[in-house]
């Protein structure tokens, strides 16, 4: 009854709400999360307003197996919702005088390669600093996180394989789990104590967080642990985050107790002083550029309103944490099912119901430009990515340039608009393009298309083997088709492009040759980790 009150005195002070009762309010929240069923697996969902939970409430199965419901108390996993711990952890340990947001990694893990160049805690925090994502790397391998029992120390040993960088530190952001299971390390190190203890005594038990804990030893039994659930048709399985690795995720909490956080250490709390400042400030690419991670945190804009916020999934675990720093309003969602990850947002829908979208009319439509048939023939081919290795290629449609970025539209001789972004054609030989975002500028320079020579494919055939996965690839041909193979059983098409460039399942395969034209090796590009080296071995073809 006190929530619904709170509620009510809620709904009837703030103007920016739409104009609701309390009863229309508990309808569409009931109708939205009638997609959670009774028998299914479910999630919870917290609501707070100037500290005070206003809502709070669970759909859903627990544990199928044993028929378990799920409850505003059962312990539920945070994804990467739990990186604003770890960052907190190392904020409260510079305010300790115990180390510095500007010293280099390899102060405190001196096993990682030099790159040449100091690598930063505050870098690393902010994702900018270029250590490839090393769940990417052992997916590369053949074993994706969850087929083996990692922990932070095995992360720590494929990134230290790893000789290259996704980007110069600092210079663009790109989203790696690398930052956080380093940084848990380095609160290991400093403390002398595991990052599990120093969090529980510094963070959980001062903000009241009194059923949260993180999950770094998955064996363990947590009473009230919900279990998480993927589903394939109308059938769930078990898909759970069977690893120790932690600090980038694997925070076992519950939403009652991320809105307990969220008033902790938004009141100023963490810290003396507040470290608040610290955990949402915001430091500009090295290219000028904003970047919109702090400490752990996106501080951004949301339905245009100031937020900060995080979402998270591991294995079928989902969640999400936001504040309206105006409104000073927070929502925290947890679930144990990924079956609705195609379709809307729960969490985001909820949201909606409380927070009126304020954002500025889009601005005025592209002026289009009509392109002469003979300049989008200069423009058309391939154009390979000089960071990724990856290719985009331009064709002509119906009398009108098309790209495998999307739909683009001339709005001047030499440009493009791309949605929010733009392509600036450069001239020269070979022909670049400047892809510009409103983070980044990225070049691409014209290569030759594939010639399509089956013949032509003898050359690619062979072993190769990489010291950066620690595994073995072969190249084999099928019907005058080329194919990647890795034992025991995995086998794939890889698909030209520009010449010596193939795609495959969403990644790139760009081939490398020596001095005297022969295949030497090639660089895998998967989501989060760039350039990854296979070298062909002695007595491949």
């Amino acid at each position: 009854m006190k929530k619904t009150i709170y509620l009510l005195l809620f709904l009837s002070s703030n103007s920016f709400l739409f104009s609701q009762t309390w009863n229309d309010t508990l309808a569409q929240i009931d109708k939205i999360m009638a997609r959670y069923k009774p028998t299914n697996p479910g999630c919870q969902l917290a609501i707070s307003r100037n500290g005070t939970i206003i809502y709070s409430k669970a759909w859903g199965m627990a544990d199928l197996e044993h028929v378990a419901p799920l409850t505003t108390n059962s312990i539920l996993e945070a994804g990467s919702v739990s990186k604003q711990f770890t960052a907190a952890a190392i904020l409260l340990l510079e305010q300790q005088g115990k180390l510095s947001l500007n010293d280099d990694i390899r102060k405190y893990i001196p096993e990682l390669p030099d790159y040449g160049t100091p690598i930063l805690l505050r870098q690393m925090m902010q994702h900018t600093s270029g250590f490839k994502d090393w769940g990417s790397i052992v997916s590369i391998a053949g074993w994706p996180r969850s087929t083996k029992t990692y922990d932070n120390e095995d992360a720590l040993h494929v990134i230290k394989h790893q000789k290259t960088l996704n980007n110069k530190p600092g210079a663009e952001y790109i989203y790696s789990n690398s930052n956080y299971n380093l940084l848990a390390l380095v609160v290991d190190r400093v403390t002398g104590k595991t990052m599990a203890e120093f969090t529980k005594e510094s963070l959980f038990q001062p903000a009241g967080m009194t059923h949260t804990e993180w999950r770094n030893d998955y064996k363990k039994i947590v009473p009230n642990r919900a279990i998480a659930y993927g589903k394939v048709a109308t059938t769930y399985y078990t898909n759970m985050p069977n690893e120790n690795v932690y600090g980038n995720g694997g925070l076992l909490t519950t939403a009652e107790d991320l809105l307990a956080w969220n008033k902790y250490f938004l009141n100023g709390k963490l810290g003396n002083p507040s470290l608040l400042p610290k955990q949402t400030a915001l430091y500009k690419l090295s290219n000028g550029l904003k970047n919109t991670y702090g400490a752990g945190l996106v501080v951004d804009s949301t339905r245009g309103w100031k937020t900060i916020s995080h979402g998270g999934a591991t294995a079928s675990y989902r969640a999400n944490l936001e504040h309206f720093t105006d409104l000073d309003l927070s929502f925290a969602f947890l679930s144990n099912t990924s079956e609705f990850d195609q379709f809307s947002n729960a969490s985001e829908e909820i949201r909606n119901l409380f927070v009126k979208d304020v954002t500025p009319s889009a601005p005025k439509s592209i002026i289009t430009y009509t392109m002469p048939a003979e300049v989008m023939k200069q423009y058309a081919g391939w154009y390979r990515n000089t960071r990724s290795g990856g290719g985009v290629n331009f064709t002509i449609k119906d009398g009108k340039l098309s790209s495998t970025f999307g739909n683009i539209t001339p709005t001047a001789l030499d440009e493009f608009a791309i949605g929010s972004n733009k392509i600036k054609m450069m001239p020269g030989k070979p022909a670049r393009m400047i892809l510009i975002t409103a983070t980044d500028s990225i070049e691409l320079v014209a290569a030759p298309t594939a010639s399509g020579d089956k013949n032509g494919i003898e050359a690619y055939i062979g072993e190769y083997y990489s010291a950066e996965t620690e595994s073995r690839f072969s190249i084999i041909s099928k019907n005058g088709n080329l194919f990647l193979r890795r034992e025991p059983n995995y086998e794939v098409q890889l698909f030209p492009t520009f010449e010596d460039g193939f795609n495959y399942m969403g990644s790139t395969i760009w081939f490398q040759r020596d001095s005297k034209k022969t295949i030497a090796g090639f660089y895998v590009t998967v989501s989060r980790a760039r350039m990854v080296e296979f070298v062909k071995t002695p007595g491949g073809k």
